[in-house]
């Protein structure tokens, strides 16, 4: 195993940097973008009601944080499988997923907010957190490991 890390210095130092953009953009998420969802979700926010919000810039926001993390979950995907036929076919899907999931998120948040904030948050959470990456990794290692 040690043989390994140290045959592989570079991925994973370049692994251990992307995953660490991933954490920074998290822990700073409150100075880089705009998202009054942050502090209602901290809440109790089941008897709250919604908190007063501009959708374009929450649409904006929420875009970009979306665009950042596929971004740094692509180049991750490079590091790890260098194959850009597996980056290609994941461009493909983040930008299916997330323009389907910005669409649903306004949609829920414009006609259906204060009864769906369970849908809120977790389509949501789908554009903040970087969901795909955690899914896309031990997919495509396993259709590696199955073609060989």
């Amino acid at each position: 195993m040690l043989q390994l890390l140290l045959k592989n210095k570079s991925k994973v130092f370049w692994s251990l940097f992307l995953i660490g953009l991933l954490i920074c953009i998290r822990l700073f998420e409150d100075n880089l973008f705009y998202d009054p969802f942050l502090a209602y979700f901290k809440s109790e926010y089941a008897h709250a009601k919604l908190p007063q919000f501009n959708v374009f810039k929450l649409f904006f926001s929420l875009g970009m944080r979306f665009y950042f993390n596929s971004v740094i979950s692509l180049f991750l995907l490079y590091v790890i499988f260098k194959d850009t036929k597996i980056v290609k076919f994941s461009m493909l899907l983040y930008m299916i997923l997330g323009s389907m999931l910005m669409i649903s998120f306004i949609f829920v948040l414009t006609f259906f907010g204060e009864e769906n904030k369970m849908t809120l948050f977790y389509l949501r959470r789908f554009l903040i957190q970087p969901i795909f990456i955690m899914l896309f990794i031990p997919a495509f290692y396993y259709q590696k490991l199955a073609k060989k």
